[in-house]
């Protein structure tokens, strides 16, 4: 088993890597650059966070072979200082060193570390940055995006120079100091890890309290649906905007193609806008465009070459928000049926779980044959929302372990850390599988409390990861940007709270290959003895800051509305929700029943109407003397259409006439299969949709 484990785990956390991004990103329509830089900047991470309980096991057997082939003087004497914090005295010397079943070879480990560590610092720093304005970018040119990319990056690159550059002259100062290589590597990277810590104490202080009482309220079948209302409520306002946004946007594209005829210098750059236009959008514009116009010298009637810059930047911009909202909008109201749904399959007698929309039932075969109505209504009505309160109540106590380690880690004698003394218990008996899984559920809950508040933070609409799809380039590579910068001081952190880093235990022990690569932070002392110590301290604070919805009520002072029961606004948002749903749902019932009625006449009439139409088309000649012998009781119209219908047509559109229902709302309508089909061009060049009235359907 000698490195099999570590090649195991390499494959492994490649293919979760590529299955989570594959969630978020969009393989088909994202450039290949992004996704493989995407995908290499979370790989990276998350092997650090999956190889580190090995290093870890493999770094306790070297320690005891140290102790163990050490001079028997050396060896009572270093014992008894590394009992303190590791070993035993009673144990004989001999055949007490057991080799773990994960051991890494001598070499290996080091190697491993210097290249996923220095590659995710190169991507995290001078790539992903780079290729990150170069996506947002709206140059029609390589060479003018790389242009505009370097111009961004320069104030970005000059900050992190100043910071950079206060702690060489801090060095360079200090007489106790000679510069040299290692240091100021060293000191490279307390930099990049001061400013990981940072951020990441603020994200852990939210990921503790909140990943908890998620799963907790997650077993409130009542809460969950008056969140969806409000979440419903949002994001129509939302969806109203990105269509108005389109809109506006898609009016520029089109007076700027009419303004630039064929033969102008700049017809490229139009060209290339007109391609990142929806297909709708570019059919109507192309009516209306007359390609034969002479050239005009004028150059004043014309835009320049910088405002089609920043029109082009506007257009990816307007349509990966419209159809982010639009795909969220679909997505959100199959959630809210599907929990109305549970909340009236809750007080059934039959048991068995009933569906409103046959759409809402498993498609696959196995699936419907194991998870039955029967099966699915204990599941959800029963089993569901007491496994959420036990996972939220492990998940609390977690939460409290780690608080307590945070604030307690830094004290050796008495050992306080909890995960340090699980650490120390464990490898009093070498039981590395009990090791390795207490190093993998400490750091693995870690990294959960810190990733997924990464993947929930929404700075506007600048940076927003979008489950389904619907995560723009930028969005991406900012995430593995943080990805990057966060682990190497989540990972120290952890090694901090077990007290496998000598800075820590104050121990003149071996250090694991991680701790060797990341260099020893005693080269600036106010740090290691300070700030990496004292600063973890505040998640104590957050954590309070957190439960009592601190940020939430500022936000929604700002007026930044926010799910909070005992706010008026939020019942607010409630009601409304609650009416787009009931709204949608009665033209989705609509629509199904349409669909079963299409369906009955089709496997009722089908097959005559496929005859009589085989006839009408085949052998017109033949039909001409029964369509002249009718005539006296028939319109001749009736038989002799030139156009393109048939009578199968004019059929469906009788059989699908319905009465009007002049209580129905449009909120629902055409966006969930035609999201910009609700548009029409007038005379004056205006496109106009249908969501500016829908905002007052109730008027």
């Amino acid at each position: 088993m000698s490195g099999a484990a570590l090649g195991i785990e390499i494959i492994f956390v490649f293919f979760l890597a590529l299955f989570i991004l594959h969630r978020y990103g969009d393989f088909k329509k994202q450039h290949r650059l992004v996704i493989i830089a995407t995908l290499l900047a979370w790989y990276l991470c998350f092997l650090i966070v999956f190889i580190l309980p090995l290093d870890v096991s493999t770094t306790i057997y070297n320690r005891c072979k140290l102790a163990v082939n050490s001079s028997p003087s050396e060896s009572s004497s270093s014992s008894n200082n590394i009992i303190n914090g590791s070993y035993p005295t009673s144990a004989p010397r001999k055949h007490k060193c057991f080799k773990p079943w994960s051991y890494i070879p001598n070499g290996i480990m080091p190697i491993f570390w210097r290249v996923v560590y220095w590659t995710s610092q190169f991507l995290t720093w001078i790539l992903l940055p780079f290729m990150q304005s170069y996506a947002r970018s709206g140059g029609f040119s390589i060479t003018g995006k790389i242009k505009t990319a370097l111009i961004e990056n320069a104030i970005y690159y000059g900050t992190y120079l100043l910071i950079f550059g206060a702690f060489l002259i801090y060095v360079a100062v200090n007489p106790n100091f000679n510069l040299q290589w290692n240091q100021l590597q060293t000191i490279g990277i307390a930099a990049a890890n001061t400013w990981g810590l940072f951020l990441l104490v603020l994200l852990l202080g939210y990921g503790l309290v909140e990943i908890p009482r998620s799963h907790w309220n997650g077993a409130k079948k009542g809460y969950l649906l008056m969140k969806t209302y409000f979440k419903v409520a949002k994001l129509m306002t939302e969806k109203a905007d990105a269509e108005e946004n389109l809109e506006d946007i898609m009016e520029e594209v089109r007076k700027v193609n009419e303004g630039i005829k064929y033969n102008h210098p700049l017809r490229k750059c139009v060209d290339t806008i007109l391609k990142k236009c929806p297909t709708e959008y570019q059919e109507r514009m192309g009516r209306n465009m007359d390609d034969y116009e002479d050239f005009d010298d004028r150059q004043n009637n014309y835009p320049s070459e910088k405002s089609l810059v920043k029109l082009h930047k506007q257009v990816i911009y307007s349509v990966q928000r419209h159809r982010r909202t639009q795909v969220q909008w679909r997505i959100l109201l199959e959630q809210a049926f599907y929990l109305e749904d549970v909340a009236k399959n809750e007080t059934s007698t039959t048991r068995q779980f009933v569906h409103t929309f046959q759409f809402q039932e498993p498609e696959n075969r196995i699936t419907r044959y194991f998870y039955t109505p029967a099966v699915e209504w204990y599941w959800e009505c029963l089993l569901r929302p007491w496994f959420y309160r036990i996972l939220a109540i492990v998940l609390a106590t977690f939460s409290v372990i780690v608080v307590w380690s945070e604030c307690t880690f830094f004290s050796t004698e008495p050992v306080l850390s909890l995960f340090a003394v699980f650490i120390q218990l464990a490898e009093r008996t070498y039981n590395y599988i009990y090791i390795e899984m207490a190093c993998f559920l400490t750091i693995f809950f870690l990294s959960i409390c810190v990733y997924s508040t990464v993947f929930r933070i929404r700075v506007f609409n600048y940076y927003y990861l979008a489950s389904h799809h619907q995560t723009d380039a930028y969005s991406l590579l900012f995430s593995g940007m943080l990805f990057c910068r966060l682990t190497p001081p989540l990972c120290l952190n952890f090694l901090g709270l077990t007290h496998m880093d000598s800075s820590i235990s104050h121990k003149n022990t071996q250090a694991t290959a991680y701790t060797s690569i990341m260099g020893s932070m005693r080269v600036l002392s106010f740090i290691a003895d300070g700030f990496y110590i004292y600063y973890p301290m505040l998640v104590v604070i957050l954590c309070i800051a957190t439960y009592f919805s601190l940020g939430t009520r500022c936000l929604n002072l700002l007026g930044f509305q926010q799910f909070m029961g005992d706010n008026e606004m939020t019942s607010d948002f409630i009601d409304e929700g609650k009416e787009l749903i009931r709204r949608e749902k009665r033209k989705r019932q609509r629509q199904e029943e349409g669909e079963n009625r299409r369906r009955e006449w089709k496997e009722r009439y089908g097959n005559s109407r496929e005859d009589s139409t085989r006839n009408r088309n085949v052998h017109p000649d033949q039909n001409e003397s029964s369509f002249s012998e009718t005539s006296a009781s028939r319109p001749v119209s009736k038989y002799t259409r030139s156009n393109g219908r048939t009578e199968r047509d004019r059929i469906e559109l009788l059989q699908d006439a319905e009465p009007l229902d002049f209580n129905a709302d449009s909120v629902g309508d055409d966006p969930l299969d035609h999201p910009l089909d609700s548009g029409r061009y007038q005379p004056g060049g205006r496109y106009l949709s249908m969501s500016r009235s829908r905002i007052f359907d109730d008027v």
